[in-house]
């Protein structure tokens, strides 16, 4: 019914910047908040940052000051913007929406990821 759909990771290079892209489609009445998520090889997947509807964010300590989530409600996408890239932000990233479906219930979908690898 619903697919959150990432875009925008790749090879970057220590200090550089990319912005990820996750859309959403399908039948719904609503999404509520949106986030970023990662998990790297053998760890645990993190909370990288998140927005609500009316635009509150909140984000890991480690990512202040250089990611910044945004989103735009007309066209269901929420963005991530990374800056000054560490080799320690290797991982791949989802996409996580609180979905109110048509019946009025709660899903939280996510993405299939994307990988972001920061390396020389």
């Amino acid at each position: 019914q619903v697919q959150l759909v990432e875009s925008g990771g790749g090879l970057v290079q220590p200090g550089g910047s990319l912005r990820l892209s996750c859309a959403a489609s399908g039948t719904y009445l609503s999404i509520n908040h949106m986030g970023w998520y990662r998990q790297a090889p053998g760890k645990q997947r993190e909370l990288v940052a998140s927005i609500t509807r009316d635009g509150r964010t909140d984000y890991a300590d480690s990512m202040k000051g250089r990611f910044t989530i945004s989103r735009i409600n007309a066209k269901n996408t929420v963005y991530l913007q990374m800056n000054d890239l560490k080799p320690e932000d290797t991982a791949t990233y989802f996409c996580n929406g609180g979905i109110i479906l048509t019946s009025g219930v709660y899903d939280p979908a996510w993405g299939q990821g994307t990988q972001v690898t920061v390396s020389s």
